[in-house]
């Protein structure tokens, strides 16, 4: 994955939380939804983000919503879906 993309996922990510009033920092293995700082309509936007960014189908890709907690898990489900 280049960093481009992962930049963009970040700045992505940092958007939705501040839509939400959410400014505190993010880093790369803070919980997203577990902890409560997205919801499951957030969920719904990073979901539409990966397939139109990296172009992963996500009903074949096995996916499930808690491994994408975090930015680094999100880079690993991306890079995983990749390979």
């Amino acid at each position: 994955m280049t960093t481009d993309k992962i930049a963009s996922i970040r700045a992505r990510v940092q958007g939705l939380l501040e839509e939400r009033g959410d400014r505190q920092p993010l880093h790369d293995t803070d919980s997203l939804f577990f902890s409560g700082r997205l919801d499951s309509l957030a969920a719904t936007h990073l979901m539409m983000l990966l397939e139109e960014t990296f172009g992963i189908d996500l009903a074949a890709a096995d996916f499930d919503v808690t491994r994408l907690d975090s930015l680094a898990e999100i880079e690993a489900f991306v890079s995983e879906t990749q390979a």
